[in-house]
């Protein structure tokens, strides 16, 4: 198997590095803190202007028909400087693909371009609530139709870029008497609904720059033609495109990764302790030998889900490896990383103690690494029945 890129695909790469390097790098630190948010939001605009909103849309929606390989490749070189930018990346390529893949021509036609052409800076998934994170078939949010509106009440919770997003795709239960897999719907919910309430952002341990909130909806009306795709069609769009948006984190947390252990092998290098530099230490040398080997393990599966995907083979188990490995590996690496600059990596001085932070929840959201497991010994187990 050809593991080289492609020239389009380094030109892709190399553009979101030399962008991540100039225009996000210098205020990322300040990102977290809760500053600069307007150049936050602008450079998601001029994200979306170069291509990145839509790497794997086509051109007639200002996509860039480039794959998912270089959607791996552009979240990766962004999240080595900002995970809070790359997250609202990979989430709104992700809703791109949804309506692209199940929308009508009046959906993508407006939507899509509205991502891709930077008239907003970010879209949102509302899928998740309180009580169904890993298990959205226990989702309590309702829809009902009356004439010519669908009606949802409900709560969704962690919903990233909330606050700044212009739309946002919907999960809901539209037939409580069919089971979860033909009795949920997905619909698009413009921002400024009647009945739809943005509740304050989380106060997190990481990615702070990213907003995630609570939605409400509350007697909340959206016209009938919002409806996403088939009624009842809404719970295999959802398991479908987590699959995709897994590679999406796992990107992310493997540009973490490697920022951080890039740094930390620079470091060691420079530091001298007992008259000898830390990196002839074997310890060190360790340290740096398997925090490599791991994230180039996690790159490679990354690239192997992106690839099948791409290909049209089925990718949902190669996914949840790539993620649930490049999100562990990356975890690891960071604390290491910290380990060997040792008490500089405490401290807010040098940006290791922002990127531990920033990786921890990558485990987390878009499933588990413990669903990722359950997925992975499911595929695996049927192939021995």
């Amino acid at each position: 198997m050809n593991f080289d890129l492609t020239e389009e695909q380094k030109i892709i790469q190399q553009t979101a590095k030399d962008f991540a390097e100039n225009e996000i790098k210098p205020y990322a630190d300040k990102f977290d803190k809760g500053e600069e948010k307007t150049r936050f939001l602008d450079n998601l605009k001029n994200l979306s202007k170069q291509g990145f909103m839509g790497l794997n849309i086509k051109s007639q929606y200002g996509g860039a028909e480039a794959g998912s390989i270089a959607f791996s490749l552009v979240v990766t070189e962004i999240a080595r400087v900002c995970a809070s930018t790359a997250v609202t990346v990979s989430v709104n390529n992700m809703v791109g693909e949804v309506i692209q893949s199940v929308g009508n021509d009046k959906q993508k036609d407006k939507y899509i371009k509205h991502l891709n052409y930077g008239i907003c800076p970010a879209a949102s998934f509302a899928l998740s609530e309180v009580n169904a994170g890993s298990d959205p078939a226990s989702m309590k949010t309702k829809a009902r139709l009356v004439g010519d509106e669908w009606i949802i009440n409900g709560n969704k919770m962690w919903i990233t870029s909330a606050p700044y997003a212009d739309f946002f795709i919907v999960w809901a239960v539209t037939d409580e008497n069919k089971s979860p897999k033909s009795g949920i719907s997905c619909f698009i919910v413009d921002s400024d609904a009647k009945g739809l309430e943005i509740g304050n952002p989380v106060e997190k341990m990481g990615q702070n720059a990213s907003s995630t909130c609570e939605i409400i909806f509350n007697e909340c009306k959206v016209k009938r033609e919002n409806l996403l795709g088939v009624e009842g069609d809404g719970y295999r769009v959802a398991v479908g495109e987590l699959a995709g948006g897994r590679i999406g984190i796992g990107s992310l947390a493997l540009g973490i990764g490697l920022e951080a252990m890039e740094m930390a092998a620079r470091y060691s290098v420079e530091r001298v302790q007992f008259k000898h530099k830390i990196a002839d230490f074997q310890a060190i040398q360790w340290m740096i030998a398997d925090s490599f080997t791991e994230l180039e393990a996690s790159r490679l599966l990354l690239l192997n889900a992106a690839y099948r995907k791409d290909s049209g083979y089925s990718y949902a188990m190669e996914a949840s490896m790539a993620k649930m490995y490049a999100t562990e590996a990356a975890n690891r690496a960071s604390y290491k990383a910290i380990q060997i600059f040792g008490g500089n990596g405490y401290t807010r001085d040098f940006p290791l103690e922002r990127f531990y932070r920033d990786l921890r929840v990558t485990t987390i959201y878009e499933g588990t690494s413990e669903i990722q497991r359950i997925i992975i010994a499911r595929e695996i187990l049927k192939k021995m029945i």
